[in-house]
């Protein structure tokens, strides 16, 4: 076994879209599961989004087999039926209802599938806007973290479908309890994660903040930081970030770097003291640093216990080194060109997990998931005759 399977022989049926619920099936088929996913006819719309849109479906569907159904029909809902009912987990991020209305709902499937964890993604837990419409901009905006992103009047997105991957980390989480308490009564639950309670979650600190100080949590960009040392620092070249988080790294920092007026002052000895002194030791520094290349800088920090991280672009990631080990995995594109893609970060028993290199066609797995169900190949023929499935 070269990757870890700590989920072989769960079998996860998914009707999902976009990155949310395909997030957490792509967590769970790296992990061993034996993840379905179910697509419309002609496949997800997901699979051509253009722009920001354009990475979705690679990154988060990999590992998977493709089945097309159409769920307007009757044939097509009783096949999705027939899935779950010999399913471990469902997942869906679907708008609320919509699954109901094909009469898939918890409660209908459950009843006839005791042991299935079925997972919704939404916008919202249960509460006043739980039937509302939601994104992963939405939730953002909506749950304060736009507001801490951008400068003082300027909110701003996360640079990623952060709440989204992790709203369906969350998912992940709870179903993977829920599989616990099974081992232990036999039955299954319904596991809900939402967009807006995630990001919640995330500002958090910057509640609590308010609540110890009594102060409101100023946006990231204008913050009082924790540490005098703690930015973005220009060099000749290119940036980096640089964090001095004790005294002792302070001791470290000045000497690495030829700040001996900066140490020699025993007033800025405590790092309390430096942070009320920062509008005069800042200057300094980026004085000093302006100095030097990054890669000076880097070579000087490196192995001294010292944060610092050169500020890096997406793109520059595919050659990184430390991804290098393990941190990408092959995938071979919908039109052949191979690329690599960031594995689940995780280790289990020194081992990367991963999954299947191909991101799955539309409908390539209908016939052998059919035949798998008990279907005859005459019906599976008439089924996609009548267009009640899809097949490649």
């Amino acid at each position: 076994m070269s990757q870890p399977t700590p989920l072989a022989g769960l079998r996860v049926i998914e009707f999902t879209h976009m990155v949310m619920g395909p997030a957490l099936g792509h967590i769970l088929a790296s992990l061993g599961a034996d993840v379905i996913r179910i697509e419309p006819m002609g496949g997800d719309n997901t699979r051509r989004l253009l722009g920001s849109g354009s990475g979705y479906f690679p990154m988060y569907n990999r590992g998977k087999q493709s089945i097309c159904l159409d769920l307007k029909s009757e044939a097509g809902v009783g096949v999705a039926r027939d899935l779950v009912l010999g399913a471990d987990i469902l997942v869906e991020n679907f708008r609320p209802g919509a699954l109901d209305r094909m009469g898939l709902s918890y409660e209908k499937m459950s009843e006839a599938n005791p042991r299935l964890i079925y997972c919704s993604e939404k916008g919202f837990l249960p509460g006043p806007y739980e039937s509302r419409t939601a994104l992963d901009e939405v939730a953002q905006m909506m749950g304060g973290l736009a507001y801490m992103t951008g400068p003082p009047g300027r909110p701003l997105r996360a640079g990623s479908s952060v709440i989204d991957v992790t709203g369906a980390m969350f998912g992940v989480i709870g179903v993977l309890a829920a599989l616990e308490e099974r081992h232990r009564t036999g039955k299954g639950q319904k596991v809900v994660a939402s967009l807006f309670e995630t990001t919640a979650y995330l500002v958090g600190q910057h509640m609590a903040q308010f609540a110890v100080t009594g102060k409101p949590a100023a946006p990231m960009p204008a913050r009082i930081s924790a540490w005098a040392i703690y930015d973005v620092f220009e060099t000749q070249d290119l940036p980096v970030f640089i964090g001095v988080v004790s005294d002792t790294l302070w001791e470290k920092f000045c000497k690495l770097l030829g700040f001996d007026e900066l140490w020699a002052d025993e007033s800025l000895r405590a790092n309390n003291q430096r942070v009320l002194a920062r509008d005069r030791v800042l200057p300094q520094v980026r004085e000093k640093i302006a100095t030097f290349t990054r890669a000076q800088i880097l070579e000087r920090l490196e192995g001294t216990g010292i944060p610092f991280a050169p500020v890096s672009k997406p793109e520059e990631l595919f050659d990184d080194p430390q991804l290098a080990v393990g941190g990408l995995e092959p995938v071979f594109l919908d039109d052949g060109r191979e690329t690599k893609l960031p594995t689940v970060p995780l280790e289990m028993a020194g081992l990367r997990p991963g999954g299947e290199t191909h991101l799955p066609q539309p409908g390539r797995d209908t016939r052998a998931v059919l035949e798998a169900l008990g279907y005859e190949a005459e019906t599976i023929e008439n089924m996609i005759g009548s267009g009640a499935v899809g097949a490649l």
